[in-house]
């Protein structure tokens, strides 16, 4: 396999022309550290860790293979005996149970002859208690006949039945403190343990023991049996896996921290208001090893001397999300394409033109041109989505069309919020796609980008603006509208200060007002900073807009245009209005990845400056020409930016 991007360039053409009938023919890795696809560097940490017995952080946007990660660690560890851990009756202290520990598959051996141990030893006394019993009946009848009096025999059945009921509890309680009881136990052959502690509370973490409603009078259960081994026993010789660590009270990763220092940890009871808060075990080992996982804003919600024992004695690694288009990791998508298929194990296999339109999606979720995405798990919700088409259809196998099918129909819920959000717009006319206004540009914007999903949605937001004489006589002021966060009032505070250079104008006796139109779940972010000075600028010159065209793109305060997030979903957004032309900055051109239907529709056009933006967008007129040379004069040369084909 080659690292040289393939040739030819369009991921369906280059799926199509390999010589496989279906994901049928690609072999599947049996080793789980070999299926994760993207995070070479992380798997080669995850081996070190292995062979050392080090603690792990995997840090990186959901998706992108912590858990797999996690789990391929169990496949590496070197082999050494697991051990059984077994809770027994402390005779001397019921509340401080004894704990043993033993060769894995001894532990059920011991528990199971103890009971059978229990049960002759239950039967002979049964047999014993039996025989007295009858010795009781019968003296009591030989003494009613002796003496004539039929109340002995009746006496003598009440004694027997009150020395046969305390007779056999007696017997229950002991059998029940004479058997051990197993919190941990193996097979003899078990692989190392891995176990998910993901969302699990202090008991399902740490242990706990259970609450006895009969706490005394004889009727109590002995503490040893009501004791339940945690997850960071269970993981004894093997590994934990917590996701979203930050998620964890503090409390609990306190105890986590002490369980990783000493390799043992006493099981209480995790209630003070239960029974189980007087019960305390002798420690129990759980040297296990430790992978926490989470999102970047885990590092903040984590405790800190946790973050210090892990970086002390273990690795911390940052997921990749993206992956050079080259041929290998093209190859590598097509076997992600496969092992899907085979953990679904309901869905047919697909064939290559079906695979073609799956690396087609991971390079527009890349949002770059070059890259791939790495987000697979949503990838893998398409494969299913798709997989289920096919199977509705009662087609063997999932061709193009149901995967582009599928497209349609799993769409994340702020694209299918983003259409009904423009239909809404449409129908009350809040946007305008033809002909010119003065002082209104329609802006782009996108929806979905904080919410953990590759996949944005595009919008159309308007923006307008309008200037008036100052209200103040000291100073003009800006007047901003729409739910701004601090970054998109930072924004429109640099288009002031661009406003003031490059026009000349002596802007302290007006008022500028912005207005975001049906901004209702807020604007954050600068990218509409270009669009906002567009707006401005034509309504401090009254120039004519041209509405046909959008425009999305950062402003510094020099003038030049900067490169914003999510233009593939703001330029198809625009398409769908009937948009016909759509200004980005230029460093953003390669990262555009059109769908097919799209490249027809609308013309996406590079802008390196404000004097760029200007010039497509305000439409010809005696002072245009004017304008744009006032703005030359100030505006900095722009850096060179490579040249690269929208749409793939």
């Amino acid at each position: 396999m080659t690292e040289e991007t393939p040739k030819p360039a369009d991921a369906r053409e280059w799926a199509a022309a390999l010589d496989l009938e279906s994901t049928d023919d690609i072999p599947i890795p049996t080793k789980i550290a070999d299926q994760v696809i993207g995070q070479e560097a992380g798997v080669e940490i995850i081996r070190k860790a292995a062979e050392q017995r080090r603690h792990l952080m995997l840090i990186g946007d959901p998706g992108t293979g912590k858990s797999m990660l996690a789990n391929s660690i169990t496949d590496m560890l070197p082999r050494e005996e697991l051990q059984d851990i077994l809770v027994y009756h402390n005779t001397e202290d019921n509340n401080e149970p004894r704990i043993r520990v033993v060769p894995a598959g001894k532990g059920r051996e011991i528990v199971q002859v103890q009971k059978a141990q229990a049960k002759l030893e239950k039967e002979q006394k049964t047999k014993n208690q039996n025989l007295i019993l009858l010795m009781i009946i019968a003296l009591a009848v030989m003494a009613g006949i002796f003496y004539g009096e039929p109340m002995y025999i009746f006496y003598g059945l009440i004694a027997a039945a009150f020395i046969f009921m305390a007779l056999r509890y007696a017997n229950q309680r002991n059998d029940t403190a004479m058997v051990p009881k197993g919190i941990v136990l193996h097979e003899r052959n078990d692989t190392p343990p891995f176990i998910d502690a993901t969302g699990s509370h202090a008991g399902a973490l740490l242990g706990d023991v259970k609450h006895d409603p009969f706490q005394s009078g004889g009727l109590e259960t002995p503490a040893h049996d009501r004791v339940e081994g945690g997850a960071i026993h269970k993981a004894h010789r093997g590994v934990l896996f917590v996701d979203e660590i930050n998620m964890l009270r503090m409390e609990s990763q306190q105890s986590l921290l002490t369980a990783m220092q000493e390799k043992q940890f006493s099981i209480t009871g995790q209630s003070e208001r239960s029974a189980g808060a007087m019960t305390k075990t002798e420690a129990v080992p759980c040297d296990f090893i430790l992978v926490a996982a989470g999102n970047l804003d885990a590092i903040k919600g984590m405790h800190p001397a946790l973050r210090s024992r892990l970086r002390g004695y273990g690795y911390e690694v940052f997921m990749e999300s993206t992956m050079s288009d080259t041929q290998a990791n093209r190859e590598r998508l097509v076997r992600f394409v496969a092992q899907e298929v085979q953990k679904d194990g309901k869905i047919p296999h697909f064939t290559m033109e079906a695979v073609g339109e799956i690396i087609h999606e991971a390079q527009r979720r890349a949002g770059q041109q070059g890259k791939l995405s790495l987000r697979l798990r949503e990838l893998g919700g398409l494969v299913r989505v798709a997989g289920d088409v096919a199977r509705e259809a009662d087609d063997k196998l999932v061709t193009a069309e149901h995967v582009v099918k599928a497209k349609a129909i799993s769409q994340p819920l702020e694209q299918q919020i983003a259409a009904r959000y423009v239909a809404r717009r449409k129908e009350y006319r809040t946007y305008i796609t033809e002909g010119a206004l003065v002082g209104t540009v329609n802006g782009l914007a996108v929806m979905g980008a904080d919410s953990g999903t590759s996949e944005m949605a595009g919008i159309i937001m308007p923006i307008v603006a309008e200037v008036t004489p100052a209200h103040s006589r000291s100073e003009g002021r800006l007047y901003a509208t729409g739910k701004l966060g601090e970054i998109a009032k930072e924004a429109v505070q640099n288009v002031s200060a661009l406003f003031k250079k490059y026009t000349g104008e002596d802007i302290s006796k007006y008022d500028i007002h912005v207005q975001f139109v049906g901004a209702y779940e807020g604007v954050e972010g600068d990218s509409a900073s270009v669009s906002i000075a567009a707006a401005v600028i034509s309504a401090m010159e009254n120039a004519a807009v041209d509405q046909t065209v959008a425009l999305t793109g950062s402003l510094s305060v020099r003038g030049q245009v900067l490169p914003v997030g999510g233009v593939t979903a703001k330029i198809e957004a625009a398409a769908e209005v009937g948009i016909r032309k759509v200004l980005i900055p230029a460093a953003n051109q390669r990262d555009v990845m059109l769908e097919s239907r799209y490249l027809d529709q609308i013309e996406v056009v590079p802008v390196a400056t404000l004097n760029d933006v200007l010039d497509n967008l305000i439409l010809a007129s005696p002072g245009k020409a004017g304008l744009l040379e006032k703005l030359a004069k100030f505006l900095p040369t722009p850096l060179p930016i490579p040249k690269a084909t929208p749409g793939a």
